[in-house]
């Protein structure tokens, strides 16, 4: 059976060289720069950065990330036949431009900081286009905006949606302008992408949007194809390339495999094209390898935009896609001479001619690469469908909670104790090499040892492939540390460990280097729903066979932040944790198997515990398939929580044990990962312990349990044996 193909049927942009797609793509083809000196705040020096001009669109008092975001979103829905279903949106910084200045003036109103959220970015845009279905956030720092599109391309293929809105926002902000400095890799003249005299990248900002419809064939005011998808990491190193762009060459070969055309058809390449000496040597090497029979016409659009991070991947989406629809190669400026060790040569202006397939790379810290295939909507679609994901075999699970790791965790569970609380930060690390991971911190210490502990058995033959990071915060250590030397200083000394380190996807990068996993390496920041997208995500993109994957979740708590950013957690003791699946796409139906089965929105859907129990196949079904449910109600949403609860109780008629596992686990964004590995050790014993069920131990027979989320994102997971 041959799959539906994805087509762009709308696409927005805001850039520094304009406020919508037209204006963007008329300046970028007369060569036009979008770089000037940094007038944002001010700064010891400032460098050339792709700034967008005051005044733009939709002044509101939110973050400029969120601006922009609603820019690009509201031109990308203008003539479409009905609201997105979902939206998907991959950031690196979220409100960190309005977080920054409130911390700088001591503000220390938990409401002020309501859009410092990555997810409250891509919730912002589902609430004014009045979108009903979930919402995604992805930080795989500067491959973000095409990781989402890779995402949207899968959730569209499998038939879960019609329509979906996807891209990439970011905005210029201290953190990364002062973080890049720290690396030295700014050119003080500007980017010049593959130039003999490139010395470094400019930052830029922006957003893109686009919006993809499934159809059997072209639909009416269909733009292009997206074709194919291609994801891999280096496992390398934390902001560095593997040399001659293995990972690189493996994301492109992947998105030209799932596209189902050999490289010889591809008419052009956007480049990733950043300008370091480094990045554009190792794309040129993946590039030469790739094409053996020569390499098609490339060019790079950052020497006008600036690298706009996690926007830089849906902005150039809609580029490839213009060139499809124009027929001319923008031009690649500040490109002048060429460097012989390269043998690349692009434009330096805009080239007229036939284009059909656009490859469009996008790579980012933690090695996490990105390639999007884009075809001419007339061409034959070639992909063929492949089996869909009925559920994971589970080889292993770990958590850490206040109390210790899963062991201890169960000891105290059982003779009825508080799991709740934070481990010391040695403790915690325990099982680590204390020279190898002596310049990390809390959030990436808890991930690896929450891998190793899940992968005990990864010498056996069980290769792990990839990797599936959920958390609802980050790194939160490395960002304060990195900001308040900034700020103690008078921005003038920043620590580039601490930037390097304070990237979202930093922790699930480092899992890739120690298991040298190259394979997607994937980070969710959903908020309380990050493990569950994580989960849910696997299933779209993890590849099958004998490979094996790693979902994990964590988060930890910040004494100086935390309070201010996380409403639930303040309702109870500081409490952190995560836990970890070592997982492989099951053969059969035998053994224990997990799947997340619904994802949808609780503020925005009326209608969700409904949809809800509908998906989980109604209340015979459901109360013969399932023993107990572990749910989870954050304490800032506990009322509506409860209400929602409430109603699926009615509309399931399930009358088995139902376990509010905050309220032994502790209250922090990524608790639903420690309890679903909690419903696996309980699933295993086949019993759920006495002192969780009134002093009685209940019988599971043979059933299985269900994780529910009931905060602002309602999820579902079922765990059976």
């Amino acid at each position: 059976m041959t799959r539906k193909r994805i087509f762009v049927t709308g696409m927005g942009m805001i850039s520094p060289l304009g406020s919508d797609v037209p204006n963007t793509l008329q300046a970028l083809s007369f060569s036009r720069s979008g770089l000037k000196p940094l007038s944002r705040f001010p700064a010891p020096c400032l460098l050339p950065v792709g700034e967008i001009p005051d005044g733009t669109p939709l002044v509101e008092p939110i973050p400029a990330t969120h601006r922009y975001a609603l820019a690009a979103a509201f031109e990308a829905v203008k003539g479409q036949s009905g609201p997105p279903e979902s939206v998907i949106v991959g950031t690196t910084t979220g409100g960190m431009p309005l977080t920054e200045e409130r911390l700088r003036q001591g503000v220390t109103d938990p409401a002020a900081y309501r859009y410092h959220a990555t997810s409250s970015i891509a919730e912002t845009i589902a609430q004014k286009l009045n979108c009903r279905g979930p919402v995604w956030t992805i930080s795989t720092a500067c491959s973000s905006g095409a990781v989402a599109l890779a995402l949207a391309l899968e959730l569209l293929r499998n038939g879960r949606f019609q329509r979906v809105l996807a891209g990439g926002a970011d905005a210029l902000c201290r953190l990364t302008y002062f973080g890049f400095s720290s690396l030295q890799v700014l050119d003080p003249r500007g980017g010049h992408p593959f130039d003999l005299s490139r010395k470094g990248l400019s930052l830029g900002e922006g957003a893109a949007m686009l919006f993809l419809v499934a159809a059997e064939c072209p639909p009416e005011g269909a733009l292009v194809e997206l074709a194919g998808a291609g994801l891999s990491c280096d496992a390398w190193h934390p902001s560095s390339p593997q040399p001659e762009g293995a990972g690189a060459r493996k994301a492109m070969a992947k998105a030209l495999d799932d596209a189902g055309i050999s490289p010889a058809e591809v008419d052009h390449v956007n480049l990733h094209g950043t300008g370091t000496p480094d990045n554009d040597s190792a794309e040129a090497w993946a590039l030469r390898k790739l094409f053996r029979d020569g390499v098609p016409p490339i060019a790079s659009v950052k020497g006008a935009l600036g690298h706009s991070l996690a926007a830089a991947g849906a902005m150039e989406a809609v580029i490839s896609a213009a060139t499809i629809l124009s027929g001319r190669i923008p031009p690649t400026v500040g490109f002048e001479v060429p460097d012989p060790e390269l043998s690349l040569y692009p434009s330096s202006n805009s080239v007229k001619t036939a284009v059909n397939t656009v490859l469009s790379n996008s790579f980012g810290f933690g090695g996490n690469n990105a390639a999007l295939v884009f075809r001419h909507p007339e061409f034959p679609g070639r992909h063929r469908a492949g089996d869909k994901v009925s559920s994971f075999s589970i080889l292993g699970e770990a958590c850490l909670t206040g109390v210790g790791n899963l062991a201890e965790t169960l000891s105290a569970l059982e003779a009825g104790r508080s799991c709740s609380g934070q481990q010391d930060t040695a403790m915690l690390s325990r099982s680590l090499d204390g020279r190898a991971v002596r310049r990390l911190k809390r959030l990436p210490r808890m991930v690896l040892s929450l891998a190793k502990a899940a992968c005990p058995d990864r010498v056996s033959g069980n290769q792990l492939s990839s990797v599936f990071f959920g958390t609802g915060w980050g790194p939160l250590s490395e960002t304060h540390d990195f900001l308040t030397r900034l700020f103690e200083s008078g921005d003038r000394f920043a620590s580039p460990f601490d930037f390097i380190g304070s990237v979202h996807n930093a922790p699930a990068g480092q899992v890739g280097m120690e298991f040298q996993a190259t394979g997607p390496n994937l980070t969710l920041t959903g908020g309380e729903a990050a493990f569950e997208q994580a989960l849910d995500s696997a299933a779209l993109l993890a590849p099958g066979g004998e490979e094996t994957l790693l979902v994990v979740g964590a988060d930890e708590y910040s004494p100086a932040w935390t309070p201010l950013f996380d409403r639930s957690a303040v309702m109870g003791p500081p409490s952190d944790g995560g836990g970890a699946l070592w997982l492989k796409k099951a053969a059969s139906n035998e053994g224990l198997r997990i799947l997340a089965v619904f994802l949808g929105s609780g503020e925005r859907n009326d209608r969700v515990v409904e949809n809800l129990a509908y998906c989980l196949g109604g209340g015979k079904e459901f109360c013969r398939r399932i023993g107990a449910v572990l749910v989870g109600l954050p304490a800032a949403q506990y009322r509506e929580g409860r209400q929602r609860l409430t109603t699926f109780l009615e509309r399931t008629g399930f009358t088995g044990p139902v376990l509010d596992y905050r309220k032994v686990i502790g209250e922090f964004a990524s608790a639903s990962a420690v309890a679903t590995v909690l419903g696996v050790s309980f699933l295993r014993e086949g019993e759920i312990p006495a002192a969780l069920n009134d002093g009685q131990a209940f019988p599971l027979n043979g059933r299985g349990i269900l994780v529910l989320g009931l905060g602002s994102e309602v999820s579902a997971v079922e765990i059976l044996g």
